[in-house]
């Protein structure tokens, strides 16, 4: 089996085939308060507050920009992280984009595990929209303190269900492609 990919017209450069992802190490938003935010996530949902790192200048950029990054751990591993910058600031939403679109999906095993988790959220004044049955799984929605938009999921369908569903996806991609096309091309 090749590793490299197919080179285009006019260029010669081998590509390298892609590496194995084996999952989500973290997923890192902004946040208006970092003890608000471990509250939330740490005595409310129960995810290990995990990790500490505070910096004055930004690894990446090397830009000045003081923060503290956090993180809380789900039992795969993962984390869900966030960056307060200080400024008491909240993420704003993206203003194109319909405030439902964006969100974090966590997972839970089961459908009680869901319901449980639902009356702890209302519990602690906590709206909750649910539980959403999407055939394949069941879910609720609420917003963390920072208005990111959460949704806890129990699986419903079994891995021989989802292989079933697997079949033929890429075939409705295509025509969901082709129709956006066309409707597109008609504005």
């Amino acid at each position: 089996m090749s590793t490299l990919a197919s080179t285009p017209v006019g260029q010669s450069a081998a590509i390298s085939a892609a590496v194995p992802i084996h999952g989500l190490h973290h997923f890192a938003y902004r946040c208006r308060d970092a003890e608000e935010t471990r509250r939330f996530y740490e005595d409310i949902l129960g995810l290990p507050f995990f990790h500490y790192i505070r910096k004055d200048i930004v690894p990446s950029t090397g830009e000045y920009c003081p923060y503290v990054h956090i993180f809380f751990r789900m039992t795969d591993g993962s984390c869900m992280a966030f960056f307060d910058l200080g400024d008491d600031v909240a993420p704003a939403p993206s203003a194109n984009t319909p405030g439902w679109v964006n969100h974090i999906a966590l997972r839970v095993d089961t459908v009680e595990q869901l319901e449980a988790m639902k009356a702890r959220l209302e519990a602690n004044g906590i709206d909750v929209l649910g539980v959403t049955d999407h055939r394949v799984f069941k879910s609720i929605y609420f917003f963390d303190p920072n208005g990111i938009r959460l949704e806890l999921c129990a699986q419903l369908a079994s891995a021989t269900q989802m292989a079933e569903e697997q079949k033929g996806i890429r075939d409705m991609l295509d025509d969901w492609t082709r129709e956006k096309a066309e409707r597109l091309a008609k504005r």
